[in-house]
């Protein structure tokens, strides 16, 4: 892995190509054979503690769970539930990290990983509200559907897709990046098998402390292992197709009791959550 990728210049030039790649109209190319193959109908949602599922957030989750009756698959784990499956398909080692994620947030995003790598599907977060234009385009072949962020540190702001998925937009002050809500793929699909690896590594020698949750197993994590696969000289435009408009399919919905808590992770970040 790049010995400099916690420099200012390693993020810069990983904001670069992530805006490089979601400008750019590679996704209008022919779809190479070995992404031929469509992705499981199997729609997976997490919750840390399911006897304690806030009734605002099974709303939210109901949204994706009527999906049952168009042909989906629709599962839901909350922490013991994940652990099982990541003991069973992965094994002890991925256990041990998975228990060092302290937080909910951290074992939401750790969890997805270890599931899209093992049996591919649609993970998505459990405060996205689904609100009902067809989806499944986005199943259809085997290339990782990821949606794009741009983040601007001189306001504070989260750039407006429309904005920054223009080709050509551009400010010296953003940060492009890739959600790590919704992932959609195929198992063992390269990019999540590499942010698997990087972030259960980084869990590993979290000895004695609390790993920052974004660089360590949520969009930053994701964000990192695209760009370096690419710095390998790996192919990877052709297995991504980025979801430039994704609030045509869902919506957060912010207002949620528990985000006033530590269960939301922005409060909690490299703190031991009390909920």
């Amino acid at each position: 892995m790049d010995q400099k990728a916690g420099t200012p210049e390693d993020h810069r030039r990983r904001s670069d190509f992530i805006k490089k790649l979601v400008q750019s109209p590679f996704r209008d190319k022919p779809l190479p054979p070995e992404y031929s193959r469509g992705v499981p109908k199997t729609i997976v949602q997490f919750w840390h503690k399911r006897a304690q599922l806030p009734s605002d957030v099974c709303d939210c989750m109901k949204s994706w769970k009527a999906l049952e009756a168009q042909g989906f698959n629709y599962l839901f784990f909350d922490q013991e539930d994940a652990k099982q499956f990541i003991r069973e398909r992965l094994g002890e080692r991925h256990v041990s990290a998975f228990e060092k994620c302290y937080h909910p947030a951290m074992q939401s995003d750790y969890f997805r990983l270890c599931y899209i790598s093992v049996e591919g599907g649609f993970y998505v977060d459990a405060d996205d509200v689904y609100i009902g234009s067809p989806i499944d385009r986005l199943f259809i072949d085997g290339r990782l559907k990821i949606q794009p962020l741009c983040y601007d540190v001189t306001t504070g702001l989260m750039v407006e897709s429309a904005v920054f998925t223009s080709e050509g937009a551009y400010s010296p002050s953003w940060i492009f990046y890739f959600n790590n809500n919704p992932l959609i793929a195929p198992p063992r699909h390269a990019v999540i098998d590499r942010a698997l690896a990087q972030s259960t590594h980084l869990l590993e020698h979290s000895v004695g402390e609390f790993p920052e949750i974004q660089s360590t197993t949520g969009p930053g994590n994701l964000s990192k292992s695209i760009f370096e696969l690419d710095t390998e000289n790996i192919e990877i435009e052709s297995s991504l197709y980025v979801l430039s408009n994704w609030e045509r399919t869902a919506s957060t919905k912010w207002h949620l009791s528990y985000r006033n808590d530590s269960r939301n992770w922005r409060l909690s970040n490299q703190k031991q959550n009390q909920g």
